[in-house]
């Protein structure tokens, strides 16, 4: 409740007999006094009164815009978060009627109590305030800089709520002009925002490539480069198995930073085509998001389609032909799936081979067991022996290139004078 004592302050000064510039002069005093001597929720039903007071019948838009624009000023200072919540709302709603004559000031609330949402951690709210922003407006410039950054800060805040539909749109405008930006910060922010929609959409294999960009950033901190990295390479973990997303791993592993990170060993086992165990995907889970472990439509998670997708690869390596029993045992599944499984890989051409169903048997033919070369049985082309060399050719190659770099890494080549 506010004090009687402010109450019958401002009462005073709404009197007409008073000039403008006493008037004025009278209320910064008592915004001065609000502020000194009450807090809490005392504070916030006074700075509402006088608010109340200056948008009255008393004062013109000229004299309340100067007074209007020394509470958002004291309003910024204040440290409760509650306060500024409070009487900023009460503010905006004062100002509701009236806001095409204080557009400057409707925005610098906002912008106060957006952050003060933001520190509650109610990035919803926060969101919604920020969205009653007049950006299109002919009473005052917005540069293209301000409208980029309060949309991409928009979309930021539905982000940490996981609400990527509202994101996506607040994402698209700042797209729209992009192109005019030239703060590299904005630019980036951009870019990450867009990785995370991509990963909270299930887009893998995008998402992976948007955090592997922005690691790539001289402008961003380490710390920040290292963990959008591992981003990547969980995101490239999840995606569909496959000859993009080999491309993909084949980047992440080569890029000298990935030796340094925990995921690394989950990395070499994808890029080479090895069979991952249980045990390692249960300890690579406990390091992923609640959406990246969600159950798709036949009750698998995203981790184990992908880790069973993998390993169908990593097996297509390993065998020439499996029968369905063996393939679903080393699966950890039963026959059925298994077969399941490689039927449609098969069908996506993600799997080089063809399934017998009659005996029972999958007999594999890619180069290399990513489906990046198709064997064509039906007709007979290609030789077995053939195929075989050029998949251990291009595997001693990648040894021999990764082996090179590692050395590189640790014993500079000093040039000779």
């Amino acid at each position: 409740m506010a004090s009687p004592t402010i109450v019958s302050q401002l009462s005073q000064l709404q009197s007409p007999s008073a000039t403008l510039a006493i008037k004025s002069a009278e209320y910064l005093r008592l915004l001065q006094q609000i502020l000194n001597d009450t807090q809490g929720a005392e504070l916030s039903s006074n700075l509402s009164f006088f608010v109340d007071s200056i948008l009255g019948e008393g004062l013109g838009v000229v004299a309340a815009r100067p007074l209007l624009g020394a509470y958002v000023e004291s309003l910024k200072g204040i440290a409760s978060s509650e306060v500024k919540i409070d009487s900023g709302r009460h503010a905006l709603e004062a100002l509701q009627s009236r806001v095409v004559s204080f557009e400057e000031q409707d925005a610098a609330i906002r912008e106060i109590l957006a952050d003060a949402f933001q520190e509650e951690e109610d990035y919803v709210e926060a969101a919604k305030i920020l969205q009653g922003l007049q950006l299109e407006s002919s009473q005052r410039k917005v540069s293209d800089d301000i409208k980029v950054r309060t949309w991409i800060r928009i979309c930021r805040l539905y982000l940490e709520e996981d609400d990527t539909t509202s994101a996506e749109s607040y994402l698209n405008r700042a797209k729209n002009l992009l192109y005019k930006i030239d703060d590299v910060k904005l630019i980036l922010m951009f870019q990450l925002s867009q990785a995370r929609i991509l990963d909270s959409r299930r887009k893998f294999l995008d998402a992976s490539q948007a955090y592997h960009r922005f690691s790539l950033s001289l402008a961003v901190a380490e710390d920040e480069r290292a963990f959008a990295l591992s981003k990547a390479i969980s995101c490239a973990v999840l995606a569909p198995a496959g000859p993009q997303r080999s491309r993909v791993l084949g980047k992440l592993f080569k890029d000298e930073r990935a030796f340094q990170l925990d995921e690394f060993g989950i990395l070499e086992k994808m890029f080479l085509d090895r069979l991952i165990s249980p045990t390692e995907v249960t300890n690579f889970a406990k390091k992923l998001a609640p959406h990246q472990l969600a159950r798709t439509a036949d009750g698998s998670t995203v981790l184990a389609k992908a880790v069973i997708e993998h390993n169908l690869l990593g097996a297509s390596r390993l065998y020439t032909n499996i029968s369905v029993v063996e393939l679903g045992t080393l699966l950890n599944l039963n026959a059925g799936k298994a077969e399941d499984y490689a039927a449609r890989m098969l069908e996506q051409k993600r799997l080089a081979g063809r399934i017998d169903q009659i005996d029972g048997i999958i007999f594999f033919g890619g180069l290399d067991g990513a489906g990046e070369r198709e064997a064509d049985y039906s007709s007979g082309k290609g030789s077995l022996n053939v195929r075989r060399w050029d998949s251990n050719v291009q595997r001693l190659a990648e040894d021999v290139e990764r082996v090179s770099t590692f050395l590189q890494s640790r014993v500079p080549v000093r040039a000779v004078t």
